[in-house]
């Protein structure tokens, strides 16, 4: 994967994270944030390092790529919440519940792109 295309998916996965880390702080979902730009800030981290992470592993499709793409999101969610001071996950299954929704946000928003034919 070239850096530029790196750097515009953790861009993009920063704001649609972002937002759904939001949503998900309002809804009391086992995650809380302090205000709209600690969500921001939670969602680049998350979607450097997520990026970063799954780059050392080997490319696997399926539901056990599916799985595997989860576990790494819940565990930077997790450990983003032991750094950031304006992020608070109440333990594992809060930090499931996040990634389990940016997951499923992220599936829809590149089935409707692909249904546009940009891609």
């Amino acid at each position: 994967m070239n850096f530029i295309a790196m750097l515009i998916g953790s861009l993009i996965g920063a704001v649609i994270g972002g937002i759904i880390i939001w949503i998900i702080s309002k809804l009391k979902l086992g995650l809380e944030v302090d205000n709209f730009l600690w969500a921001i800030i939670a969602g680049a981290i998350i979607a450097v390092f997520s990026n970063l992470i799954l780059g050392f592993i080997p490319d696997v499709s399926g539901w056990v790529g599916t799985v595997i793409h989860l576990i790494v999101a819940a565990v930077v969610i997790f450990g983003a919440g032991a750094f950031l001071k304006g992020l608070k996950v109440n333990g594992f299954v809060g930090a499931l519940i996040a990634a389990g929704s940016i997951a499923i946000v992220n599936f829809i928003a590149a089935w409707l792109i692909g249904l546009t034919g940009l891609v």
